[in-house]
Order: structure tokens, then C-alpha cells, then sequence
């Protein structure tokens, strides 16, 4: 399957990101949707050494890409970095959309293919999907749907929304009837049901060490429309039920989930978001070459918990890579060459 409406990537240009530090933008645009204008953002970041390798990564919800120090270790290990803003987050936001709203994950496939189309241009060979949490539950939807693409060659995940952290009750009664009302009443708003307290273990100005826009991630999370929790759904079912994978996954989440109703340290050492029960038993029952990993003292995005924990966290990506991926890659090239 691909999407439509590919602009020719040779004659887009970049210019200088919010970042800095030589980080670049690019923006996608696309054909006008249910409410209006409609585009994507792919920033970029190319290591200094001339390499092959590249990754892509999806950002979550209420999210968008902000962690340089993320980009800087792949850069460092000999890939080009390249991070998606997906429509209607971050950089791709605009005043007439409704902040995060979706009808269908697979409206993000116009976003993830031309991106993906850009970084073969820029002479790409081997590019990895990594997703965070919606992200992640995204780009395993994603790559369920586009087998035998030439496009990527493998998948991480930082802890999938693989499912919603409720109670059986309202996963399997609740779900169900707002994603059957939705067909009516699609832009019926609900709470996100997500907690202030995480974004305050993140952010500098409360109890964390990151620096990030809070008008593009604020701590008030906005309310979401019936048709993103059926898009949610949707997704999720066919990750429960049905997914094949051709190409490696592997899957990271902390060792324990947190469940407080006040802020403490404990923030600071697990899963305040999801429940990583739920994320290990989806993982293991996708189909193919599917590893898992459990972080210990992890936070929801692993690679912005304390520097000891992400520090493991980019050993486990790294080798996991080496072993999997990159692996392959040299066999294919010594049986072409032999």
C-alpha cells in the first residue's frame, strides 16, 4: 500500500529547525482533509560520518519531537537522524485543527511514506521506524499494512499504546461503544483520561530535566474526540488479533507501572502513562522476529528517564541493532558481492 499525493522529494529543501544544532525541517503538504489544510513535518539531523544507515521516529500523543540528546546518540553511531511532527502536532499544527485529533491511524500513512520516500532520496539504505507509545503503537500498525516495503527494515518500539490503561471493564465494554459512537458523533469530545503528573517528571520548570514547548506538549492534556479513541481501537485490534511482521521488532517498556494519584520520586522510576503488563503480552503475541526488552526503573519514554536508565536503554537499541538488523544487512551485501 501507498499513500498518495508523494511530492517529488528532489525539489523540496530544508531550512533551519527550532532545535538548532544543526537540525533542519521539511515541511509535507498534503490534500485538504475533514478540517482543512493539512501538513506533516520531517526534521533531520545527518551524522558526520558519511553512512547509509538512517532512522525515523515517530513521536506519541500529545507530543512531538524534542529529544536532540536522542538524535545525537544515533548520529554518533553512524545513522542520520530524521523525526516525524505527524499532522496536527508540533511543528505540523495549525489554528483551524483540533490539536492531536485523528479519525484513522492510517491517515498517517500519507506522512510516514513521503518521509520515508525523502530519506531513500538522500541515499538511505537501511531505515529503522521507531515509534513512542502512540507513535509506537502507529508504526507497528504501519508496518503490519506495508510488508515487503523497501522503504524500512526494521522496527522499535518505546513503550506501545498497545492498549488503553483501564480497567477490563472499560477496555472491553467502554471502548467499544464510544468507538461505535463515533460513527455518528465523531467529533464528541472526552477526556484524555492521562495525568498532568507525567508531563511534571519531565519538565524542567517542574520536576524533570527536559526543555520542551508546552503549548506543543502541555501538562493539560486537551480532551479527544470519539473518533481518536476509535482510531486508537481499531489499531489496536488488529495489533492484538492479527499483525504479521517480515521485518525485526523489538520492543522496550519499564519494569513496573505507575499508578499514583500524587506526585512523588516514583515517577521518576516507572510507567506513569501505560501498563507495561499490557505492552509485554501484545509484544509476544505479534507475529515474527519479535524481541522484548524490559527497562528497569524506566520511565513512559524511555529515553528521557534518569541518564543511567536511558543509558541502558540506548545499549539495549544499540546491540539489538547490531544483531538483528545491521547483521542482516552485512550478509546481504557479502552474498551480493560473492
Amino acid at each position: 500500500m501507498q499513500a498518495n499525493n508523494i511530492i517529488n522529494p528532489i525539489k523540496r529543501s530544508y531550512s533551519p529547525d527550532v532545535l538548532g544544532d544543526g537540525f533542519e525541517q521539511l515541511t509535507l503538504a498534503f490534500s485538504n482533509d475533514y478540517e482543512g489544510e493539512v501538513k506533516a513535518t520531517l526534521v533531520r539531523k545527518q551524522s558526520e560520518k558519511q553512512t547509509p544507515k538512517a532512522v525515523l521516529y515517530i513521536h506519541g500523543f500529545n507530543d512531538y519531537f524534542f529529544q536532540a540528546q536522542m538524535a545525537n546518540r544515533f548520529n554518533a553511531e553512524g545513522y542520520n537522524f530524521y523525526a516525524l511532527d505527524l499532522r496536527k502536532y508540533g511543528r505540523s499544527y495549525m489554528p483551524h485543527q483540533k490539536l492531536n485529533n485523528v479519525r484513522s491511524l492510517m491517515e498517517y500513512d500519507e506522512d510516514i511514506t513521503e518521509a520515508l520516500h525523502h530519506i531513500k532520496a538522500e541515499k538511505n539504505e537501511e531505515v529503522i521506524l521507531i515509534g513512542h507509545s502512540t507513535g509506537g503503537l502507529t508504526v507497528t500498525y504501519y508496518a503490519g499494512r506495508h510488508l515487503n516495503s523497501d522503504l524500512f527494515h526494521g522496527v522499535i518500539c518505546n513503550s506501545p499504546f498497545y492498549e488503553f490503561n483501564l480497567s477490563v471493564l472499560e477496555r472491553k465494554i467502554g471502548a467499544p461503544i464510544l468507538s461505535f459512537l463515533s460513527r455518528y458523533y465523531p467529533n464528541q469530545t472526552i477526556s484524555s483520561g492521562f495525568s498532568r503528573l507525567y508531563g511534571y517528571s519531565l519538565h524542567h520548570d517542574k520536576y524533570g530535566e527536559w526543555n520542551y514547548s508546552l503549548v506543543w506538549k502541555p501538562h493539560d492534556i486537551p480532551d479527544v474526540t470519539l473518533s481518536f479513541i476509535a482510531a486508537i481501537h481499531q489499531a489496536q485490534n488488529l495489533v492484538q488479533n492479527t499483525i504479521t511482521l517480515n521485518v525485526p521488532l523489538l520492543v522496550l517498556y519499564s519494569d513496573k507501572t505507575i499508578s499514583d494519584k500524587k506526585w512523588s520520586d516514583r515517577f521518576m522510576t516507572g510507567d506513569s502513562v501505560l501498563n507495561v503488563n499490557h505492552i509485554k503480552h501484545y509484544a509476544n503475541k505479534i507475529k515474527g522476529d519479535v524481541s522484548t526488552c524490559e527497562i528497569k526503573n524506566g520511565m513512559h519514554d524511555l529515553v528521557l528517564s534518569q541518564k543511567t536508565v536511558r543509558e541502558e536503554t540506548y545499549k539495549r537499541v544499540f546491540d539489538w541493532l547490531d544483531q538483528h538488523v545491521n547483521q542482516e544487512s552485512y550478509q546481504s551485501e557479502a552474498l551480493a558481492s560473492g
